[in-house]
């Protein structure tokens, strides 16, 4: 099936948010930097930029030799995607192979987003993996979602359909509009950068970090029957935690397989197991979020 995505516009988008500006010792208790925000039809902050910037601004802050290995984040407000985002970094430990800092990203003076992350050197150590689900379709073979929504003349629908920076191709029906097929609490889907992105590990890690943030509740509307789109759902991140196994390059299909283990008290539980095209387990991901609906 060949996509009517546009080319590599989008993939400069997401590399001009993760180049963030040092503005150096604004405060003397912390490393500051000023990032944009992306343009958005409804004004409000992609989650996952603001957990990609945050994680770049960490990144600036330690070693070269030291990737990310595990972040953990709460969303505290949402943000004003027509405004920049200024990130506060704490240098809390540097050891011998790990390295720990606090992130906050600011607007307005008060906190939209709190994080911790973990650094580590490259170690040899056990290795071991869970196995990718076998028998799904190719992501070739599976509509983007510029063919699903391209056509449809709203500024969200276009945004998901041309803007997005990853291309992302459901194996079940997408729930964008509808929520067709079995009501059970799993999704999967498969996704790559529009565009190819620079020879840099710790880029590729912050932007998956940014796509992690696309389809992991997913599982709770499908397990529901609900849509995108549902008349008065209400549904927001909350936290989102993530770890990374093994180097990755995100402009290179990954499947991003997700189940929901729990619903309860307005609550939904996402968790998330990223592989390669041949089968490399490469991140995982958890995310609580809010999912609230109408109470017939």
């Amino acid at each position: 099936m060949t996509s009517t995505a546009r080319p590599s516009g989008p993939t400069d988008t997401l590399l001009t948010l993760l180049d963030l500006d040092n503005l150096g010792g604004a405060r003397t208790d912390k490393d500051i930097f000023v990032g944009p925000s992306e343009r958005q039809p409804r004004h409000r902050v992609f989650g996952g930029q603001v957990l990609a910037q945050s994680l770049m601004a960490a990144t600036r802050t330690v070693p070269e030799d030291r990737v990310v290995h595990s972040m953990h984040g709460y969303f505290l407000r949402p943000g004003d995607a027509d405004k920049s985002i200024t990130f506060g970094v704490e240098r809390l430990r540097d050891g011998r192979s790990f390295s720990a800092r606090q992130v906050h990203a600011y607007q307005d003076g008060v906190p939209i987003l709190s994080m911790i992350a973990s650094f580590q050197t490259e170690s040899v150590g056990v290795d071991h993996q869970s196995e990718m689900p076998a028998g799904l379709p190719e992501p070739e073979s599976l509509p983007s979602t510029a063919d699903l929504l391209g056509s449809i003349d709203h500024p969200v629908a276009q945004y998901w359909a041309f803007d997005r920076p990853f291309d992302v191709r459901h194996v079940d029906p997408a729930l964008y509009i509808s929520a067709s097929g079995d009501h059970v609490a799993r999704n999967a889907v498969w996704m790559k950068t529009i565009g190819p992105m620079p020879d840099d590990d710790r880029l590729h890690r912050a932007a998956l970090a940014y796509a992690s943030d696309y389809t992991v509740l997913e599982p709770v509307l499908r397990r529901h029957g609900l849509s995108w789109v549902t008349p008065e759902l209400n549904i927001a991140s909350l936290d989102h935690a993530m770890w990374w196994h093994r180097p990755v390059r995100v402009d290179e299909w990954l499947l991003y397989v997700q189940e929901s283990p729990s619903a309860h008290g307005a609550r939904g539980l996402g968790v998330g197991r990223i592989f390669t095209r041949d089968g490399v387990h490469v991140a995982t991901v958890g995310q609580e979020g809010m999912v609230r609906i109408p109470v017939p």
